[in-house]
């Protein structure tokens, strides 16, 4: 069982953020750190590969300036490989473009399964995994809090907001998993020390012929959301119960 893991670095959320003069995009021009979201997927690709009995997981992951922080920590988890796409001329690609490069990429794998996070903490489109999976003419099923692997088909409990569905899906496939599917382990000292040898191929666009140049998405302006206004204090003098029925019916809410 060959999974592969599509896995996001991104600015250290506890740390302060910039944004980059002029493009209005995030600065991630310091150091990378896993996204909390892709660490269950991490897990649950290397639960899945150990009840097969065998394979391997291969982690898929696009960043600027060759950064690999993030991808040392899901090696030290027990990934196997990672393959990172890293080129000035994608910067700021919109979803759609990453998409590609991610599909172009993970063909060099030729997994069995591909699982994704349903979306990044940093940027939220949960666009692109259906995205990848269309882009590979794979299906795709989104929400797991649970996947399990039957013979050549993944069984998955997909996650709705009145309970799940049962989902049965040929493989390869590009599931997406929500944060309570699995448990993520910590790494050990004796992965992280294994994780510092382990393979990261590092590629450009060019590289998996793909063509660079407008990345359909232009920040134009950014404004800081406006300031929390003030409440209004309601004295109850016997009418509370109604005029709170009221201020709701105003908003429409009832």
């Amino acid at each position: 069982m060959n999974v592969v893991v599509c896995v996001k670095q991104i600015p250290d959320p506890a740390a302060p953020q910039s944004l980059e003069p002029g493009t209005h995009t995030l600065d991630r021009s310091g150091k990378l750190i896993l996204d909390d979201s892709d660490a269950y997927g991490v897990e649950m690709a290397l639960q899945l590969a150990e009840q097969a009995g065998g394979g391997e997981v291969t982690l898929v992951s696009m960043a600027p300036n060759g950064e690999t922080s993030g991808l040392r920590t899901a090696l030290a988890m027990g990934a196997a490989k990672a393959i990172l796409v890293s080129d000035d001329a994608l910067k700021g690609a919109d979803a759609l473009t990453t998409a590609k490069v991610l599909a172009a990429a993970i063909k060099r794998a030729e997994p069995d399964l591909v699982v994704a996070a349903t979306e990044s903490s940093d940027g939220y489109t949960g666009t692109t995994p259906v995205q990848v999976a269309e882009l590979l003419g794979l299906p795709s099923v989104t929400f797991a809090k649970s996947v399990a692997i039957d013979g050549s088909s993944v069984k998955v409990e997909r996650q709705t907001e009145s309970g799940y569905d049962d989902v049965t899906s040929p493989l390869p496939a590009v599931v997406t998993v929500t944060a309570g599917v699995v448990e993520p382990r910590y790494p050990s000292f004796k992965g992280i020390m294994a994780a510092k040898s382990k393979p990261v191929e590092t590629l450009t666009a060019a590289d998996l012929g793909i063509a660079t140049g407008a990345t359909g998405q232009e920040i134009t302006s950014v404004d800081e959301a406006e300031a929390r206004a003030a409440g209004e204090i309601v004295v109850d003098e016997g009418d509370g119960a109604q005029r709170i029925v009221t201020f709701l019916e105003g908003l429409k809410l009832v």
